[in-house]
């Protein structure tokens, strides 16, 4: 048998430990998680929008499953409920994070966000229920427009932000956490039509273990975790709630203490290692198989003229920022809260703008709400279309204050250099 030539590469071949590394380490960070998710994106627009749709549609609707759960599902199904349970366990791990040793610890310092993301996620419902009722239109999809995509927002505030304050993105993260917990909170409360109670059951015992072995005896090793998980997640799913629920759930019971005097918080180890396979597998797959809408003149027709369609672009492109800056304002105003002393309120309402994109979990929430695939397309359409609006405009803003604070950034430098210039020419 001839030896493998160690000079060669095969394709697709398994990386070596620096690039997996290297990859592993971008994905990470929200630029380049928000760049794969927005290929991702347009690829299943152009896929849907071409002559080979119907491959597009017999891939997304191919049935497979495990039979030890009783799980037949859609490639779309596994990637919606399936796949996305990933990116909430590690949305979970970082809300436990910020509950016990993060910014959200301290009353005073949450109460500001909290606000904020209360009235985010309020305040789009209404605006939805609004305008579809006044057109004749139903409030079914009161929710879709109440979540903030945290990837696609953080890639487009990561592209622009050379000089805009730190604090910026930190109130950003914030609201982005209490978003999605409130985002999972819906989803358990308003998207369960019945429950197995036997299998719930088993789930929350399911988690009790996860929990004893995790934080009481402090087991280590994936291979203990990785089967747990699985019979969790495929328990919560046949429970009725929704199994997204169970990577949250997880995420949640992470101990956050350190383990030794100089060891690392697990919650932020766990997340750390889970975080490339959320940001560059679990999200862009799902956006793949959920984002492909056929774009045509009947569907952006009913984007501007249809009552659900019309109040979920509206709801995420005037109703997040009208909830954000408006929540922030009055916190600020009739509370304790305090907005940082780095932020100016035209930067609130820049975050504002931008937390109106409601990618991901807007699809989810859109699928949930519309079972039927003609009325599932046209919304989808509207979360495209006011996510769009939304980034469009919070990048138009984020750069014009980007600019005021590279001049401030600049002034300040030359002010710094001329005081250290000597006086060696006599002054008149």
């Amino acid at each position: 048998m001839l030896g493998r030539n160690r000079g060669s590469r095969v394709f697709l071949d398994r990386l070596p430990l620096p690039e997996r590394r290297f990859v592993a380490d971008a994905l990470r960070t929200e630029t380049v998680g928000g760049m794969v998710l927005l290929a991702a994106a347009a690829v299943a627009l152009t896929w849907a929008n071409t002559p080979f749709s119907d491959v597009y549609e017999s891939v997304r609707d191919f049935h497979f499953g495990i039979e030890a759960l009783g799980l037949n599902l859609s490639v779309a199904h596994w990637t919606a409920d399936g796949l996305l349970a990933i990116f909430f366990f590690v949305v979970g791990a970082e809300l436990k994070r910020e509950l016990v040793v993060g910014e959200l610890r301290h009353p005073g310092t949450a109460a500001l966000p909290v606000i904020a993301a209360a009235c985010g996620m309020a305040v789009p419902a209404l605006v939805y229920g609004l305008v579809s009722t006044s057109l004749g239109g139903t409030w079914n999809g009161w929710a879709v427009p109440m979540a903030t995509d945290i990837a696609f927002a953080l890639g487009v505030l990561a592209l622009i932000d050379t000089h805009l304050p730190s604090a910026l993105r930190a109130f950003l993260l914030t609201l982005a956490v209490v978003d999605d917990l409130g985002a999972v909170v819906v989803i358990a409360l308003f998207y369960t039509s019945t429950i197995n109670f036997a299998a719930l059951v088993g789930a929350v015992l399911g988690l009790g273990l996860f929990f004893h072995l995790h934080d009481q005896r402090r087991v280590h090793g994936w291979y203990w975790y990785l089967p747990l998980a699985l019979v969790i997640w495929g328990l919560m799913y046949n429970s009725g709630v929704h199994a997204t629920v169970a990577g949250v759930a997880m995420g949640l019971l992470l101990r956050v203490a350190k383990d030794g005097e100089r060891g690392r918080r697990p919650a932020e180890r766990i997340a750390h290692l889970v975080r490339p396979v959320s940001a560059g597998v679990a999200v862009p797959l799902f956006a793949l198989f959920a984002a492909g809408v056929s774009i045509t003149g009947g569907t952006l027709k009913a984007v501007v003229s249809e009552p659900e369609p019309l109040g979920v672009a509206l709801g995420l492109a005037a109703g997040k920022v009208l909830g954000i800056f408006g929540g922030s304002y009055l916190a600020v105003r009739f509370t304790r809260a305090r907005l940082s002393p780095e932020l100016a309120w035209a930067d609130v309402i820049a975050v504002a703008m931008l937390a109106g994109i409601g990618f991901t979990v807007s699809l989810l929430i859109g699928e949930l709400s519309y079972p039927d695939p003609a009325d599932s397309e046209r919304i989808k359409a509207a979360v495209l279309f006011g996510s769009l609006a939304s980034a469009l405009l919070a990048c138009v803003l984020l750069r014009l204050r980007n600019n005021k604070y590279r001049r401030l950034y600049e002034a300040e430098n030359l002010d710094a250099d001329s005081d250290d210039i000597p006086d060696i020419y006599p002054r008149k």
